[in-house]
């Protein structure tokens, strides 16, 4: 007959990871009544169990003020994983890149910006380049818009407000919110000329087993966008509808 402590113990894991899943979905932080009324837990069970992961750094104060986030030992246990995002979309990668000609990325959403994790050249001579590891912002960029898309409204309006914030940008909120509405309805992003003057690009996100949000884009310098547009939103959503179709 099972232990009661072993029942406790038990107990106290799935509570564990019911709120570990809980902050996976939040970005910039979650207060503990936001994360007791989630899982529906007292307060002060909440509190317990997310001293004692704090403990073992997996989850910390967010550094905004923004309530508790996933902490690093999370990321150095991810790490440790066999499961690779980059190995599992090369392929498609380089199939996008054989259907547009263009260079294609992945991108995943770490934080407030897009960091770029892998790349396949486009055939052109005139092609754009970024370096694995560049870190983008998430609001003038085709892959960080898909993935704002993908947030919750009150996720969403935080990490722009801190981009708009630091960068002493002034915009429309709303508009901006209609924008990403468009995204979430069409299933694509664009980028025209708003990140980099001279280059456009077009992307889509998708969540991966472990709950990480990445995109997929590719950028074209603005001189042939209009010419590749068609064929490249073409290519995008017949891969979107596969990759979304693979993480389900």
């Amino acid at each position: 007959m099972p232990d009661k402590n072993d029942k406790g113990g038990i107990q106290v894991i799935s509570r564990a990871a019911s709120i570990l899943r809980v902050l996976k979905e939040s970005q910039s932080g979650m207060s503990l009544g936001k994360i007791a009324e989630r899982v529906d837990l007292p307060r002060s069970t909440v509190q317990r169990i997310t001293s004692a992961l704090a403990e073992e750094k997996f989850v910390i104060s967010d550094a905004n003020g923004g309530g508790l986030r996933l902490g690093p030992e999370l990321n150095a246990l991810a790490g440790a994983a066999q499961y690779s995002i980059v190995e599992h979309c090369r392929l498609l990668l380089t199939e996008l890149t054989q259907k547009t000609g263009e260079t294609t990325d992945l991108a995943v959403m770490r934080g407030i910006g897009m960091v770029f994790l892998d790349q396949v050249p486009g055939v052109y001579r005139l092609t754009t380049v970024s370096q694995v590891g560049e870190v983008f912002p998430l609001t003038t960029t085709a892959n960080g818009k898909a993935c704002l898309a993908k947030l919750s409204k009150e996720d969403a309006i935080k990490l722009i407000r801190n981009e708009w914030d630091r960068n002493g940008i002034q915009r429309n909120l709303d508009e901006f919110l209609s924008e990403l509405a468009v995204i979430r309805e069409q299933g694509l992003a664009y980028d025209m000329d708003e990140h980099s003057a001279g280059v456009s690009a077009i992307g889509f996100s998708f969540v991966d087993w472990v709950g990480d949000l990445h995109a997929i884009s590719i950028p074209v310098p603005t001189t042939r966008f209009s010419r590749q547009k068609e064929t490249i939103e073409q290519a995008l959503l017949e891969t979107a509808a596969n990759i979304h179709q693979t993480f389900q």
